[in-house]
């Protein structure tokens, strides 16, 4: 099984490329332009949303502060705090049997964690991507690498695992929220105090 690389807006059907796919891991990357001032700290997360595009309840927004969806079926990994390390700086897993069936899509983004006072934006960043790897075997299914400058934008949607008659595919998305985390949260009917 080879990897099928994706353009933005492209998509593969993972249940035709790995028809015995049961479990993903969803891999992000990224390298920072420059080190001067602040740190960077890229954060990934996962909304799981309904048909309608509405997360299905505050507890399905997966983070750093949040890292197991209630039904257990989707796991961060843990925040990596510096990134750029080459391979993926976080994972998320999805258990395909296991995620509630009210279950459209889930979202995957990446935020920089205090973008606005550290003045840091998706512009000072390359090399970032997302890979779908099958949790059992390893091997890369699909890989999405981003390419666009967004030089104003604080967050990101990379990419999204959904559910289409019948089938589990995967959309390479790449749309940036100048509005960071926050605002695709809101986007997605997420509470945020």
């Amino acid at each position: 099984m080879s990897s099928v690389s994706l353009s933005k807006g492209g998509n593969v059907s993972l249940s035709k490329v790995a028809p015995n796919l049961t479990a993903v891991t969803v891999g992000l990357g990224w390298k920072v332009r420059q080190t001067s001032g602040a740190d960077y700290d890229l954060d990934a997360s996962a909304i799981v949303v309904s048909e309608a595009g509405r997360v299905l309840s505050d507890g399905f927004f997966i983070f750093f502060n949040n890292l197991v969806s209630p039904d257990g079926s989707v796991k961060h990994l843990g925040d990596n705090l510096v990134g750029g390390g080459g391979g993926d700086d976080e994972q998320i897993t999805v258990d395909l049997g296991t995620l509630t069936p009210q279950a459209s899509k889930v979202v995957f983004t990446v935020s920089i964690y205090d973008a606005d006072s550290r003045r840091q934006t998706f512009g000072q960043v390359r090399d970032a991507f997302i890979r779908v790897t099958d949790s059992t075997t390893g091997a890369e299914v699909a890989r999405y690498d981003l390419t666009e400058d967004a030089s104003t934008e604080t967050a990101m949607i990379f990419g999204e695992l959904y559910r289409y008659g019948g089938e589990w595919k995967f959309r390479a998305v790449g749309q940036g929220y100048a509005t960071g985390l926050r605002g695709i949260a809101l986007d997605f009917g997420v509470n945020v105090s």
